[in-house]
């Protein structure tokens, strides 16, 4: 297996004025395409630094990889340190300049000399073209070993290693087969999940692995198989059956990487639509959903109907309902989920009303006290959930994925 060292150079990373998504995004990509990342490297803008973690990285991986320091700017220096590192000299790349020109002329820009100086490069590497920026993608291939040096503008580097870095490399090097499967369960603890599904974990064939990715009330399991690059796809399938026999009650559905993918999926596939109506969640059930490209086809609107003023005149919960029993009760909910659907016109609706806190708990309702409704045009479910620790945003992280399961497990039954 090839193993591929990621280093990511900035001084806004290792200060933490900027996540660094590169890394994150990078070694995804990359185990994916069938290569091995053994380690990844933040380092400063600072040559003797990027000089160290390069020198490393050469010797103890078949591939570097390399973001940042390749703008017009006085600390970008990545460029004329591997032209030093690899003994070249920098020359202008007709391929490079041809680039800079034509993003310059799209923009309504003149070109200037500090501009066009992106397109020097060191004489000895292969210019992989930019289509999104004029910081050029650098290909080094020395003694068996590949550097290719990356902008670390995150939408850049990433078409880039689709579109350039990972197809040269699965040319260059014999990679391994990779076949990722999610399986997503819910009501079950990951400890309590691990125990139950040991018996299977431990038949699995060396070649595929599990992983547990618990998140805000959800445990992901990820199996990866690792194949020769020559083996025949049609013949190979997970061991899921028995699986299905030990913990078929807790699994909510597979190959999405979250609920509200599922949900995505689901709908678009059984054409059916929705509505919302938040309080607690403020928002984020429709803002997971209509962050899916396609989600007009099933999303018909939602209300974040945080105050009782709004819950009575925008869904139609009764006055009187909010007087005895309160915003945060199943009587509310309810009323919200089958007003939003009926204004709306959706063959589904999910209401979600509870205290996120930190603050704003009592001793009847504490912080954590979460109401969620799922309805159709027959009939509505209501639960309760109580939550532990006053952490707002898992809190409502884990509202948002019980809502999600409620309405898939009203869909899988009745629709």
């Amino acid at each position: 297996m090839n193993s591929v060292t990621i280093i990511n150079i900035g001084d806004e990373l290792l200060l933490g004025q900027v996540v660094n998504t590169n890394a994150s995004t990078m070694a995804r990509m990359l185990t994916q395409s069938g290569m091995e990342v053994c380690n990844t490297v933040v380092v400063g803008d600072v040559r003797e630094a990027i000089w160290q973690a390069v020198d490393e990285a050469m010797h103890t991986s078949d591939v570097v990889l390399v973001t940042g320091g390749l703008g017009p700017t006085k600390d970008d220096i990545t460029k004329k340190l591997l032209c030093d590192y690899f003994h070249s000299e920098l020359v202008e790349s007709p391929v490079a300049l041809e680039n800079v020109r034509r993003i310059f002329a799209v923009r309504g820009f003149e070109l200037t000399p500090v501009n066009r100086a992106q397109a020097l490069v060191p004489k000895c590497c292969e210019v992989l073209n930019n289509d999104l920026g004029t910081a050029p993608c650098m290909w080094f291939a020395h003694n068996g070993h590949v550097l290719v040096s990356l902008p670390g503008v995150p939408h850049e580097m990433e078409w880039l290693m689709h579109n350039r870095v990972i197809p040269k490399l699965q040319d260059t090097f014999e990679t391994e087969i990779i076949i990722n499967k999610n399986i997503l369960t819910q009501g079950i603890g990951e400890s309590f999940l691990s125990d139950l599904i040991e018996p299977w974990e431990l038949s699995l064939p060396d070649n595929i692995k599990l992983a547990y990715l618990p998140v805000a009330g959800m445990t992901k399991l990820r199996l990866t198989a690792r194949l020769p690059h020559d083996y025949p796809l049609s013949a190979f399938h997970f061991p899921l059956e028995s699986l299905y026999q030990i913990a078929g009650q807790y699994i909510v559905g597979e190959d999405c990487e979250t609920l509200a993918e599922l949900v995505h999926k689901t709908l678009t596939e059984r054409g059916l639509t929705l509505a919302t109506a938040e309080s607690c969640t403020g928002g984020t059930i429709a803002s997971s959903l209509t962050a899916q490209a396609g989600a007009s086809a099933y999303f018909r609107g939602g209300v974040v109907a945080y105050s009782n003023e709004v819950k009575e005149c925008a869904l139609g919960v009764q006055h009187s309902t909010l007087e005895a029993h309160g915003a945060v009760s199943e009587e509310t909910v309810r009323e919200m989920a089958e007003g939003v659907r009926q204004r709306l016109g959706a063959d589904l609706a999910i209401a979600t009303s509870g205290i996120a806190g930190p603050d704003g708990g009592t001793k009847e309702k504490p912080v954590g006290t979460v109401w969620i409704a799922v309805a159709d045009a027959s009939h509505t479910v209501a639960q309760l959930l109580s939550f532990p620790g006053r952490r707002r945003q898992q809190n409502i992280d884990r509202t948002v994925n019980q809502a999600f399961s409620m309405l898939i497990h009203m869909i899988c039954q009745k629709h």
